[in-house]
């Protein structure tokens, strides 16, 4: 893991590419120190790398019993159309994953975060791909705090499978 990126460090990144770079390293960091719960928000995640074999390889080093993830978005239809290494990951892992969709009548208002008790990644700007990251308890609280109203406004989405007749 680059030193520059390593998210046990706080700071601010510019960019997509940057965004990018610390979900890798976050999941990556995720699977290594084993965070029991982490939550990941997006509006679509269509600008998300959930579609790379790395990342999708630590959500597997990282899934264990005991362990949870929660996905919440506005519409899941970007990750089902682009990411399908992670929509099949999903497919396994389902019983530690739980996705949610929130109606919101303005998406760029949505908050873009990977939250852990360990470690947060708050995407401020989600259109210049601006934001802040780190261990501070203060921000990660109050980013908690934003995702827990969400969820409580949210209802279950993106089921693992769709059982038919």
């Amino acid at each position: 893991m680059d030193s520059k990126t390593e998210p046990t460090r706080s700071g601010r990144f510019v960019g997509r590419e940057a965004f990018e770079q610390w979900v890798r390293n976050a999941l990556a960091q995720a699977a290594h120190d084993g965070w029991r719960e982490i939550i990941l928000s997006d509006a679509t995640f269509a600008d998300w790398p959930l579609r790379e074999r790395a990342v999708v390889e630590s959500l597997q080093s990282w899934s264990a019993s005991g362990r949870r993830l929660v996905m919440l978005a506005t519409q899941y239809d970007e990750v089902i159309r682009n990411h399908a290494r992670y929509v099949s990951w999903r497919k396994t892992w389902g019983h530690i994953i739980e996705c949610r969709v929130c109606k919101v009548a303005n998406v760029l208002d949505f908050p873009s975060a990977i939250w852990s008790r360990d470690w947060f990644m708050h995407r401020v700007d989600s259109q210049r791909s601006t934001g802040v990251f780190g261990e501070d308890r203060e921000r990660g609280v109050q980013l908690k705090e934003l995702l827990d109203e969400k969820i409580r406004n949210s209802s279950p989405g993106f089921p693992a499978s769709t059982l038919g007749l």
